[in-house]
């Protein structure tokens, strides 16, 4: 018996490779969905109780030499503004707010490291408990990952 193995595409990776193959083909009907608990589903299907949107296909005419911009910087006249010494203030108070994080994080991953090193070395523990404390070490890892990260976006 002849076994043959097919790959199979993962729909994000297709969506893609359609987008990227001809983005005329991008442009379809799209449903609007809400149920009675407010999740909105947005669907290329219709659904019982959907409604369809009526959106216009994408601005082909995209180029740098165009007069369309794809982005509007302004912004608009009566949009609030904040002057430079608000905005240092609460750049500040981010900054404090994500440094406290990080130390919290970091004594979370100390004592995640001392659980795990801990219970690895009981016997009467189970591989699922050892691998639930690996998870946590890692999501600890993680978190302080994201957290540095944030912080050096900090002017």
């Amino acid at each position: 018996m002849n076994l043959v193995k097919i790959r199979i595409i993962k729909p994000h990776h297709l969506f893609v490779l359609l987008c990227v193959a001809h983005p005329g083909w991008v442009q379809a009907e799209i449903y609007k969905k809400i149920d009675k608990d407010g999740r909105v589903t947005y669907s290329n299907s219709p659904m019982k109780g959907s409604i369809k949107l009526g959106l216009e296909p994408p601005n082909k005419s995209l180029s740098p030499s165009s007069h369309v911009h794809a982005y509007n910087n302004a912004s608009p006249s009566n949009f609030p503004r904040v002057d430079n010494e608000t905005q240092k203030i609460r750049d500040g108070t981010r900054r404090k707010i994500l440094e406290d994080e990080l130390a919290a994080e970091e004594k979370l991953l100390t004592e995640s490291r001392r659980n795990l090193k801990d219970r690895e070395k009981n016997p009467e523990i189970t591989p699922k408990k050892i691998k639930d404390l690996q998870e946590q070490v890692s999501l600890h890892e993680k978190n302080m990952a994201a957290l540095r990260s944030e912080l050096a976006y900090l002017k």
